[in-house]
């Protein structure tokens, strides 16, 4: 008599092991949070100059615009904790779409923590401005050498091209502040062939194939050079070119708000900070063209509801810790 072999059991492999994280804070700060807090700077700025539509007392926008540096200066720390920690971090997060739109998002805020400060130190506010300026070419420099050594996918046009090729013209609204009419005229007329070019390259993409559903809200992006030269041009005094750009900025958030369901198909991710700052420039451009009109104020007070929900979300996954993972930022 023969003893019986037992039945073979299956069971299911176990799951792979996950890298246990590295002690230390700050490690995989994920650049995600930059595009909704340079929204929110933007629409607190632009409380400051029309705050008295609703008469309201200027230090309310001041406290604003306090706890939006407050929150900057935080985040802007947590960042250079891990680039300090492993620099070879930037190379890898300016490598993929979320972190170079993050990155070039967070060089754009020291324009406004420049306008913030104006009318406490001309002095400072202007050293704000010109180091924000050399680090937005350190940018553009080092994003040209990754698009020129990295995949051909990554040189692919897409809306993010305008903060790290155009995003100097919101410098030139701070220039224009401070008083420095030369260097935002220089800054004006450098950035809007390049400007021209990616909505050129941009329009003919969205003809030719659909963008895919997670991507879609980056087209929101296109908003904000086109409001933001208005904005300057209005500066400037040039009140028929700011209608022209004004004019192309009321068509493209009426397409986009046509397209809202489709825009927004993928559901809430970090990409919906794409939505925060264009509006904030729309919004200045609106009460720069209309100032005291009720559309203005409405319009403002929407953008508000808009743009501080957004961040409050974006920032709740900094602190759970997902959305590191969610936009794949690099870990020092």
């Amino acid at each position: 008599m023969t003893e019986q072999t037992p039945p073979r059991r299956f069971f299911p492999p176990p799951p792979p092991l996950r890298p246990k994280p590295k002690p230390g804070l700050f490690r995989r700060v994920p650049p995600a949070i930059f595009p909704p807090i340079l929204g929110a700077l933007g629409v607190g700025l632009v409380w400051r100059q029309s705050g008295w539509m609703f008469g309201l007392p200027d230090g309310l926008a001041e406290m604003l615009l306090g706890a939006l540096t407050l929150l900057w200066l935080f985040a802007v720390l947590a960042y250079a904790v891990k680039v300090a920690r492993r620099p070879a971090v930037l190379v890898e997060d300016l490598a993929i779409l979320p972190g170079r739109a993050g990155i070039a998002a967070l060089v754009m805020t020291l324009y406004q923590i420049a306008m913030v400060l104006a009318p406490y130190g001309g002095a400072t506010a202007r050293a704000v401005l010109i180091g924000g300026l050399i680090l937005h070419l350190a940018l553009i420099l080092a994003t040209v050498v990754k698009l020129a050594t990295g995949p051909a996918a990554q040189r692919e046009v897409t809306p993010v091209w305008h903060l790290t090729f155009v995003g100097p013209i919101l410098g030139a609204v701070a220039a224009l502040m401070l008083g420095l009419e030369g260097l935002a005229e220089v800054i004006f007329w450098l950035t809007l062939p390049v400007a021209a070019g990616i909505w050129a390259t941009s329009l003919r993409q969205i003809v030719t194939r659909i963008p895919p559903a997670p991507l879609r809200p980056l087209l929101a992006i296109h908003l904000a050079p086109l409001s933001l030269f208005g904005v300057v041009a209005l500066g400037f005094g040039w009140q028929e070119v700011a209608l022209v750009f004004a004019a192309l900025a009321v068509t493209l958030l009426v397409a986009l708000a046509v397209s809202g369901k489709w825009l927004l198909a993928a559901g809430f991710s970090a990409l919906w900070g794409a939505f925060t700052f264009p509006l904030a420039a729309f919004s200045r451009l609106v009460l720069g063209l209309v100032p005291g009109h009720a559309a203005g104020g409405v319009l403002l007070v929407g953008v508000t509801f808009v743009i501080f929900p957004i961040l409050w979300r974006i920032l709740k996954d900094w602190a759970k810790g997902s959305l590191a993972a969610k936009t794949n930022a690099a870990e020092a």
